[in-house]
């Protein structure tokens, strides 16, 4: 996700707050990187603060909107009146947040937007015996509960999200990690590799040498091509 905010300390907070929940974000501090990071990466959801240098968070929101992307938007602001809010939602917000604000609800608010997406993936995401749950942060395999690290349960939807088809390294990168994470680092075959373990025999995700992993509908052969990682 995108988080548009020009105070520092307050995008730190809310990216390492969505961390914990296992959501990777990138940070804006101006409506100019905004503008360009959504031109080059694709969000699933837009956090803007309406007031930024540069392109306001209204001018970024009326970009987003009229980029067709269907980009779910939430507004922060400290303007707590309802004409404030009004003018934000007829600009395309989906939802607002009024600052100061705890982090725990804007976790909420955020899920309850991805759920509400036109076309998103189901509430709860199950295949192969799997079971995801990302409002409760829940996995089971063959109804037994699998504890998992943030990342790997990051790892985990972006792979279930994906139906059965083939995810790249480079986009389990990207979804799963942020802007900051090093394209030529291993952790996401290490990543994968222990999720692998963690979610137990017969083999759930197989890899796709040289394409990147998908989840195997009918596990028992290993992951293809031999590879573990």
């Amino acid at each position: 996700m995108l988080i548009v905010e020009d105070e520092p300390y307050l995008a730190e907070a809310i990216r390492d707050g969505l961390r914990l929940e296992a959501i990777a974000a990138d940070i804006a501090g101006d409506g100019d990187t905004a503008l360009e990071l959504l031109d080059v990466n694709s969000y699933d959801i837009a956090v803007l603060d309406r007031d930024v240098p540069g392109p306001s968070g209204d001018e970024i929101a009326r970009h987003i909107v009229a980029s067709g992307s269907g980009m779910p938007i939430l507004m922060l602001t400290a303007a707590d009146r309802l004409d404030d809010k009004a003018s934000g939602f007829e600009l395309g917000a989906d939802d607002y947040l009024t600052k100061p604000f705890e982090l725990r609800e804007l976790g909420l608010r955020l899920r309850a937007l991805d759920r509400r997406r036109a076309h998103s993936r189901p509430p709860v995401l199950e295949t192969a015996g799997l079971r995801l749950d990302p409002f409760r942060r829940e996995v089971y395999r063959d109804g037994r509960f699998v504890a998992l690290t943030r990342k790997q349960f990051a790892v985990l939807e972006v792979l279930l999200a994906a139906d059965g088809g083939v995810v790249s390294a480079e986009e389990l990168l990207e979804r799963a990690w942020d802007e900051n994470a090093d394209p030529f680092t291993n952790a996401v075959r290490i990543t994968v590799s222990a999720l692998r373990k963690r979610l137990g025999e017969p083999w759930t995700i197989a890899t796709v040498p040289g394409v990147g992993y998908r989840i195997d509908r009918r596990p028992g052969s290993g992951p293809e091509g031999g590879e573990r990682g």
